[in-house]
């Protein structure tokens, strides 16, 4: 029987280059993809992931647990790591954990008893119980989140850098009450959001006052009880926002207090929703490659099950922001944003 081996060897390739070729693996260059393709025709050779998962007792399947399905970034995380897998042979299991610890432990367990192939992952917090599957040779790969784990494989999108380089643009837009609202505390991303603010307003020369930094939860509901705690306190004239359900909420409170955005607030927000073009100019959108994290973090998974013994390796993507941001307007900044 022809073995993945016999077409590296008649490509001149490794195998690890096999796989990823007979995988859509975007980053081989085209003659090497030739070259594999057409020894895997001669040969008679077909990917075939179930007979491979058969020998080492696990299922032709990959568990997907993410935070929240609502959030259109997630939803084109997901999007691209689905791809990758059905172009492998590989169906994905998936799993919704509201960002709630005790559901993501719940689904864990589960992936765990169906012996999934590989789990790929947004964690609550870097303590995710994943230990357990790779003590027993289960691959995990955390995607925009890490993992406490050293033997775990991560891509994360710097969205510290993007959120310093948005407030350094309000900044120099003559912006100087600039807050910044943000997810909960125990996520990665939220923390570098706020520490890309804080890096930002520092290095600008403007004091950084903690009370314009509000956590709350990664959704619609969370963003307007920010929005709304933060106007209650006093004026702000720009708004750094985690993503784009919180940038709605928030855009919401900004309205319904007299203010215009962007002249009055300048928001900024993570993540290009397919509706945040209709919100223009009123929110300023940070773009972060969703599907492109989905499709490195299945490939980082092919590869882990073709050479299982390969150190961990994390992948960084960059976010790109929406052009030079609205310059304040001294006038209407001067309104009481309490003002119903």
């Amino acid at each position: 029987m022809t073995t993945m081996k016999d077409v590296a060897s008649a490509a001149g390739v490794s195998t690890a280059t096999v796989s990823r070729v007979l995988a859509g693996h975007a980053a081989v260059k085209p003659e090497t993809a030739r070259r594999v393709h057409d020894a895997a025709s001669s040969l008679g050779y077909v990917l075939n992931p179930l007979a491979r998962s058969l020998r080492q007792q696990r299922s032709p399947v990959w568990a997907l647990v993410i935070a929240d399905i609502g959030n259109p970034f997630l939803t084109q995380v997901a999007r691209g790591v689905e791809d990758v897998a059905r172009t492998a042979g590989y169906s994905v299991l998936l799993c919704n954990t509201d960002e709630d610890p005790e559901k993501e432990d719940g689904y864990i367990a589960i992936a765990d008893q169906y012996r999934v192939a590989g789990l790929l992952i947004t964690p609550t917090s870097t303590r995710a119980a994943v230990d357990g599957l790779l003590a027993r040779g289960v691959p995990v790969v955390a995607m925009d989140r890490p993992l406490g784990s050293s033997a775990s494989d991560t891509v994360l999108i710097d969205s510290r850098r993007a959120a310093r380089e948005a407030v350094t643009g309000l900044v120099d837009a003559g912006r100087r009450r600039v807050a910044c609202i943000t997810g909960p505390r125990r996520v990665f991303t939220a923390e570098e959001r706020v520490l890309g603010y804080r890096e930002a307003l520092q290095d600008s020369g403007v004091e950084v006052d903690e009370d314009l930094v509000h956590y709350a939860g990664f959704n619609e509901a969370g963003g307007r009880a920010a929005a709304q705690a933060l106007l209650d306190a006093g004026p702000v004239d720009g708004v750094l926002v985690a993503n784009s359900l919180m940038a709605v909420g928030v855009l919401g409170v900004v309205r319904e207090r007299g203010l215009r955005a962007p002249e009055d607030v300048e928001i900024v927000a993570f993540d290009d929703a397919p509706w945040t073009s209709l919100l223009a100019p009123s929110v300023r959108v940070i773009h972060q490659p969703a599907y492109a994290l989905g499709r490195s973090a299945a490939e980082l998974l092919l590869d882990r099950l073709e050479q299982p013994g390969r150190e961990a390796r994390t992948v960084m993507l960059t976010a790109t922001l929406d052009p030079t941001p609205t310059p304040a307007s001294t006038p209407a900044s001067s309104k009481d944003p309490t003002t119903t």
